[in-house]
């Protein structure tokens, strides 16, 4: 097939036999239509054309792969190098500077091919080249770029505190495999529906291709939602850190609202493969946070003072955590081999959340399949990320259980009781959460950047002058926002709950088995001579209705589809009891007046 298409670009699933079939055509419009005279979201494109399409990109891609000279080495994957630029070339051989041709390509191409109108006057060689060039992160890039979306343990010690030793190992090992799991889901839905005429540039993208206009909006929404809070949540959690490093004299208010300015510059990297160094330095700094508290933990007493405000005792039991009213001591250190508290049923599942927080990290995958020069390559990257998150979850999470038991702090380097090694680990703890943030913001603002300023208001494409100006001005409007709504919160582990539940388990868990049952539905439906075909536009199918539904879902592997809509019950009934522990939560956090950060009182401070 990929010979087929490299070759002369014919669809090999069209045979002269098949077509001598009664057949029912479905075509988009009168003759072939151009990919890029259509609408950025055009819903008169059949899932037939858009698998066409990612097929010749794939054969493209592998053909392209096999003439490139130079393998990753272990120095690439440590220190990835800066992105090659795809090669462009409009088949003529003349690509010179001073070529007319060229100059006239660059044009069309830097036009605001939001606007339909301009796109009419693109050729199809400049389409696809313009996708090209936004290709260019490498799979050792990406790597990183995942795990440091992923990648925050500090919180599983406290995950762990909540579950017990077998709940907790139990439900991470489970949760990673999962979220792995998902992750494959995601790169074969992109491979077979993502190609350089109609390039996938985000997760809402797979739900309209699959499923129509509304859900496509549906899901860009719960991902904008997602997104924004993540990055508020980093912005007051880092300035929960800041104010406990200064001892609680700087306006807490002041703390949170620096990250946010810094967000505002931070923001201004707009292409992935910029933000690949600084995923570098994120996991080596994760990872050097890591082991300066397991050694801090290790010859330390847990921070008593602050475990009545975020510990796992104070979950499960507060009076294992609660001093001795004559004595002044603490309790001993407490181990659970089940759950610590069987009547404490919403302080478990609030546990659970934060290990479902963990691996939140799928919504972002579609992002950065977009803008790899070879998608084919991401599962190397996603299960190599998976893995390495995986194996420093459960290491350092039962590490910090073994070493704090129910004092475990939701966030581990703020729960060592020596002061100086506090403030190395919140300064550390600033500068990775400020770079996901970062990695946050910039996704997020791409999400509504493509579904809301391109469609609704033509605006220019990122690659473009006016572009990038109207990137610079959105940038600190978006960190702003999300500042304010996770500043107006007083609960942050309630929140961290919220977000879990309605957000990170959908992206995680919950839509990759949906988008896969509509994916090989689709696919397998397709028989021996329908198909496109781009020499008419049209759309042959044989066949329509619940017949064709039925033959998709038990053609090829049938079980595969009957163990996704398992998965899929699965997510949304885990789903709907975090929602329900993150809701009880919150309103007991309204109910009692709390510190928020619009306060300059930290509520990390015990004496105010």
């Amino acid at each position: 097939m990929a010979a087929t298409f490299a070759g002369d670009g014919g669809d090999p699933r069209l045979s002269v036999s098949a077509a001598q079939r009664p057949s029912i055509s479905t075509a988009p419009g009168d003759g072939y239509i151009a990919p890029q005279e259509r609408l950025l979201h055009d819903s008169a494109v059949t899932f037939e054309e858009y698998h066409y399409y990612a097929l010749k990109t794939r054969a493209e891609e592998d053909a392209r792969a096999k003439t490139e000279t130079g393998r990753t080495g272990i120095l690439q994957i440590i220190f990835p190098p800066k992105a090659n630029i795809v090669q462009q070339s409009d088949g003529s051989g003349s690509d010179s500077p001073g070529d007319e041709k060229s100059e006239k390509r660059s044009n069309s191409v830097n036009a605001n091919l939001a606007k339909q109108e301009q796109r009419m006057s693109v050729t199809d060689t400049e389409w696809t080249n313009a996708s090209r060039a936004f290709r260019t992160a490498t799979w050792a890039a990406c790597f990183y770029l995942i795990t440091t979306d992923i990648l925050g343990p500090f919180g599983v010690g406290f995950s762990m505190g909540t579950l017990g030793w077998g709940p907790g190992v139990g439900l991470f090992t489970a949760f990673g495999l999962m979220a792995g799991y998902s992750g494959w889901l995601l790169w074969s839905i992109f491979l077979g529906l993502d190609s350089y005429e109609f390039p996938l540039k985000n997760y809402g993208d797979l739900a309209f291709r699959l499923y129509g206009t509304p859900y496509r909006h549906g899901v860009n929404i719960l991902q904008t939602i997602q997104l924004i809070c993540s990055v508020g949540l980093i912005v007051v959690s880092n300035g929960q850190a800041l104010s406990q490093v200064s001892k609680f004299r700087l306006c807490y208010a002041v703390c949170c609202l620096i990250w946010a300015i810094c967000g505002f510059f931070l923001g201004q990297v707009r292409t992935l493969a910029k933000f690949g160094w600084l995923a570098n330095a994120a996991i080596y700094i994760n990872l050097l946070l890591m082991f300066i508290t397991m050694g801090v933990m290790a010859h330390s007493p847990p921070n008593y003072a602050i475990s009545t405000l975020g510990s796992a005792g104070a979950i499960a039991n507060s009076t294992t955590i609660t001093p001795d009213p004559v004595t002044g001591a603490y309790p001993p250190i407490i181990h659970y081999g089940s759950l610590p508290n069987p009547n404490s049923l919403l302080g478990s599942i609030n546990g659970l959340m934060q290990g479902v927080y963990a691996y939140g990290g799928a919504q972002v995958f579609i992002e950065f399949m977009a803008e790899m020069k070879r998608p084919r390559d991401f599962i190397k990257a996603m299960w190599g990320a998976q893995f390495f998150i995986y194996s420093c979850y459960l290491i350092y999470g039962c590490y910090v259980y073994h070493f704090q038991g129910q004092y475990s702090y939701q966030l581990s380097y703020q729960g060592v009781s020596v002061y100086g090694w506090q403030v190395v680990g919140n300064m550390l703890a600033i500068t990775s959460g400020l770079i996901a943030a970062g990695l946050y913001g910039n996704i997020g603002i791409k999400v509504l950047y493509n579904n809301i300023l391109m469609d609704l208001f033509n605006a220019p494409l990122l690659t473009t002058k006016k572009g990038k100006i109207l990137w610079a001005i959105i940038v600190p409007i978006y960190w702003f926002v999300a500042f304010i709504i996770a500043a107006s919160i007083p609960d942050f582990f309630g929140l961290v709950s919220v977000v879990s539940a309605f957000c990170i388990i959908q992206f995680t868990y919950s839509f990759p088995p949906w988008l896969a049952l509509g994916f090989y539905i689709k696919k397998n439906a397709m028989q021996e001579g329908e198909g496109y075909d781009p020499a008419t536009g049209n759309i042959i199918r044989h066949d329509t209705g619940i017949k064709r539904m039925m033959r998709g879902f038990m053609g090829g592997r049938w079980y595969v589809n009957v163990w996704n809509i398992v998965y899929l019950l699965g997510a949304l009934a885990t789903a709907g009891l975090g929602a329900y522990a993150a809701i009880q939560g919150l309103i007991d956090a309204f109910a009692n007046p709390q510190l928020n950060a619009f306060s300059c009182t930290s509520p990390l401070n015990l004496n105010a």
